[in-house]
C-alpha cells in the first residue's frame, strides 16, 4: 500500500488502500475502463492498425468539461488488474496489431504501470498520454520505460486553470513536466512507416470562449519547447456540469478555430490540426468492458 500518496501535484498525502480518498478517487489497485485499438489519435500514433489504448479510471486533474468524465471523476469502477494482468493486456493489444501501447490518464497508477512494463519488455513503443499535470519526480521513475510522451498544455492562465480544473498551479507544473519529458525523449523520431517511435508531442484543446488562452499556450510552447510539435484539437464537446460556465455550453465556432490555427502557423509551429467535425459524443468510447 502507498502510505501517503505523492504521485501527482495535488500532493494529497492520503492512504491509497481499498478506497481512493485523494483527488483521483482511486485506491491501490489498478482499474481500467477500456483496452482496445484506438483510431482517433494523431496519424503517427494511430496509424492504420490503431493505437493500443488503455484507459485508466480516475484522474488527478478533474476538468469540469472532461468528455471522459464518466471514468475520470464519475465513480466508474472499471476492471481491477494486478500489474502482471495489466502486462497481459498490453501484450494482447500488441498481438492484435497495435502500433504502440497508449497509457491514457496513467498518473495515479504509475508504480503499478512501472511494474507491468518491467514484467515483460514490450516490442512496441510506450505512449504516456496525460493532462500534463505531473510531478517531475514521478516522471523520472519512468525514464527508460516510456518512449513517447503525449502531454496536454491546457492553460497558460492560472486563473482559468483554477476555474476549470481547480489547479492554479497548472501552467507552471505542466511546463516543468513537459521540460522533463523533453529531457528524457527529446523531439519526435519517426520510423520509415511514418509512425512515431520516440519523442514528445504536445496537445492543446481549444475551448470555446477562451481563444486568448490558446494563443498564450501556443506562444509559450514556441518559446520554451522549440522543435516540439503541437497537436491542435478542435474536438471540444460540451460535457459534464457546465451551469457556471455558459461559454463552454456550446461547441467551438469556425471563427475561433481559424483564429488559433492562424496563430499556430504564424508562430512557425509544426504539428497537426483537427477538423471541427471530429467532435460529438460518437467519439467518446464505450466504457463497457
Amino acid at each position: 500500500m502507498i502510505a501517503a500518496c505523492r504521485l501527482c501535484p495535488r500532493n494529497c498525502g492520503v492512504p491509497r488502500g481499498e478506497r481512493g480518498e485523494g483527488r483521483c478517487g482511486q485506491g491501490e489497485r489498478v482499474h481500467i475502463a477500456r483496452a482496445d485499438l484506438h483510431f482517433w489519435e494523431e496519424p503517427p500514433i494511430s496509424g492504420e492498425k490503431g493505437s493500443g489504448a488503455v484507459f485508466f479510471t480516475g484522474c488527478p486533474l478533474g476538468c469540469v468539461f472532461c468528455q471522459n468524465g464518466t471514468i475520470s471523476h464519475g465513480g466508474y469502477g472499471g476492471k481491477e488488474l494486478t500489474p502482471q494482468q495489466l502486462s497481459d493486456v498490453f501484450f494482447s493489444l500488441v498481438e492484435r496489431g497495435a502500433h504502440n501501447i497508449n497509457l491514457v490518464t496513467p498518473t495515479h497508477f504509475v508504480p503499478q504501470i512501472r511494474q507491468a512494463l518491467l514484467w515483460r519488455k514490450l516490442p512496441v513503443p510506450v505512449v504516456y498520454n496525460t493532462s500534463g499535470y505531473e510531478r517531475v519526480e514521478t516522471l523520472r521513475s519512468l525514464e527508460g520505460l516510456v518512449d513517447i510522451y503525449l502531454p496536454d498544455y491546457k492553460y497558460d492562465d492560472p486563473a482559468l486553470a483554477q476555474a476549470l480544473s481547480q489547479a492554479a498551479d497548472y501552467p507552471a507544473v505542466a511546463r516543468a513536466a513537459i521540460g522533463e519529458m523533453v529531457r528524457q525523449v527529446g523531439a519526435p523520431v519517426y520510423g520509415e512507416d511514418g509512425m512515431m517511435k520516440r519523442g514528445v508531442l504536445i496537445r492543446h484543446l481549444v475551448l470555446p470562449g477562451h481563444t486568448r488562452n490558446s494563443l498564450a499556450c501556443l506562444q509559450r510552447i514556441q518559446q520554451e519547447f522549440p522543435g516540439i510539435p503541437v497537436s491542435l484539437m478542435a474536438q471540444y464537446t460540451p460535457c459534464g456540469s457546465l451551469e457556471d460556465f455558459p461559454e463552454l455550453q456550446r461547441p467551438l465556432t469556425a471563427r475561433e478555430q481559424a483564429k488559433v490555427e492562424d496563430a499556430l502557423f504564424d508562430l512557425g509551429l509544426e504539428g497537426f490540426t483537427q477538423e471541427r467535425r471530429a467532435k460529438g459524443t460518437r467519439y467518446i468510447p464505450d466504457w463497457n468492458l
